[in-house]
C-alpha cells in the first residue's frame, strides 16, 4: 500500500528518511504514521549500535532509499527541495 501511495506521489521520502505527505490522503495518515513510528526505532537501534545519532542513520538511510526509488518516485534533498526521480 506504501509503494502504491509512493507511485501515485500521494508520498515522498523525505531528507530525514520518513515518509511525507505531498498530496492529501487524510484516510492513509495512519498508516504514514505507522510506518514512520517503525523507521525511527530501526533509526534508534542502529544509532545505538553505531554510536552515533538516530537523525544521522536516517539520513544516510534517505541517502540508500533515493538512489532505490523508481522513476516517478518524490524525493526530498538535503538542501529540502523535493524533485520527481
Amino acid at each position: 500500500e506504501i509503494q502504491t501511495l509512493k507511485t501515485d506521489g500521494v508520498v515522498g521520502e523525505d531528507k530525514d528518511g520518513f515518509l511525507q505527505f505531498r498530496k492529501a490522503a487524510g484516510d492513509k495518515q495512519g498508516l504514514i504514521n505507522a510506518e514512520n513510528a517503525d523507521r525511527r526505532e530501526i533509526y534508534k537501534a542502529i544509532a545505538a549500535k553505531q554510536g552515533v545519532s538516530a537523525e544521522v542513520v536516517g539520513q544516510r538511510r534517505a541517502l540508500q532509499i533515493a538512489d532505490r526509488a523508481k522513476k516517478g518516485e518524490w524525493i526530498q534533498k538535503a538542501d529540502g527541495n523535493w524533485y520527481q526521480k
